[in-house]
């Protein structure tokens, strides 16, 4: 596995672990602020939507002239900050609001981070390659959903959205090392 694949890997892995906190605790949150099923489903219908139509008109713009790392950087650092964000929620009609915007978030990292990840794997094991890409989140994220439990059940919703928010910030960091790297590339076939 190269070095662009690993940090590729490592930050996206970090953001699933800190993404994946919540999951179906969404449920959970949503009647501590007073939300009842009906704005569970368009909690979720609502990101789904978003993320849909975001993930198709982000996956046209990286394929012109816009920068592939930069796209991807916007959507972990608008994931981090709207994480942040559920702190302030007090209300579904907030929430409705906050999942668009994670919905954003995620269609600017998504298919961004896909095209980088086919654009540099080794096409001798790209099945390998693709297994690791498509089967360590769901594990990862396993893991992150018992440990957010674990913290809502031991602390708080409040302990918890500080710990995803902050998971998010270290693989949003992380991951920004794609841009030195795309740089650093950029820089040498100038000279």
């Amino acid at each position: 596995m190269n070095k662009f694949i690993r940090v590729l890997m490592t930050g996206s892995l970090l953001w699933y672990l800190g993404e994946g906190m919540l999951g179906p605790l969404l449920a959970v949150f949503t009647e501590h602020i007073g939300g009842d099923i009906l704005q569970i489903s368009w909690a979720w219908a609502t990101y789904l939507l978003v993320t849909g139509v975001m993930i198709i008109i982000v996956g046209k713009i990286s394929d012109g002239r816009a920068s592939k790392e930069r796209l991807m950087m916007i959507g972990y650092v608008l994931n981090t900050i709207l994480t942040f964000c559920y702190l302030l929620v007090s209300a579904p009609w907030q929430l409705f609001i906050l999942q668009a915007g994670l919905g954003i978030a995620w269609a600017f990292a998504t298919p961004t981070w896909s095209a980088l990840y086919a654009r540099h794997i080794d096409r001798k094991h790209d099945g390998s390659a693709y297994g690791f890409a498509d089967g360590l989140p769901p594990i990862i994220t396993a893991c992150a959903i018992l440990i957010g439990g674990l913290i809502i059940n031991y602390f708080s919703f409040k302990t918890l959205f500080l710990l995803m928010g902050s998971i998010q910030l270290i693989a949003t960091v992380y991951q920004a090392k794609i841009l030195w790297m795309e740089k650093k590339k950029v820089y040498k076939k100038r000279r």
